[in-house]
């Protein structure tokens, strides 16, 4: 049986090739979360004016890899010090998220942010937010595994 997990952190090709490349994950998709229109476009949520973010939704099977360890993956991939931004991309599109599938992500998520937070990782605070996952619109299908279709290798994210 397959769980859900979907994640922020800034643009999402790279944050989906490295989420493909990790033994557990069975399956990626890259699209928007957490705004006020439905279905909307790439260029729509690039406006800033949607209140989407770019997500990767990761279908993953918790008997090889755990949900903890997606979340190390994800505060890895990226600075969640920054706030609506990551490296040259700036946006609330571009924020640092953890969109949670259950009570028991929130609980881990919420728990793993604190554990960052207090381990002086980082010289400012974690801007990451956590809430429930809203409606998933998927992007439009030259997003998926762009990296991957092109044949190189992402160096966009750490």
């Amino acid at each position: 049986m397959t769980e859900k997990a979907t994640f922020g952190a800034g643009c999402f090709w790279g944050v989906e090739y490295t989420f493909r490349q990790t033994e557990g994950v069975t399956d990626t998709s890259v699209g928007y979360m957490g705004g006020g229109k439905d279905n909307p476009t790439y260029r729509e949520v690039c406006s800033d004016r949607t209140g989407h973010a770019e997500v990767v939704q990761v279908t993953y099977d918790p008997d090889e890899i755990s949900y903890e360890e997606l979340l190390d993956l994800f505060w890895e991939l990226h600075d969640p010090t920054l706030v609506n931004r990551q490296g040259p991309d700036v946006g609330s599109q571009y924020r640092s998220a953890i969109f949670t599938h259950t009570p028991e992500q929130e609980v881990m998520a919420l728990a793993s942010k604190r554990a960052l937070d207090d381990s002086g990782a980082f010289q400012r605070p974690i801007a990451t937010t956590i809430g429930p996952a809203a409606a998933f619109w998927p992007a439009e299908e030259y997003h998926q595994q762009y990296f991957e279709k092109k044949g190189i290798v992402p160096t966009c994210h750490r």
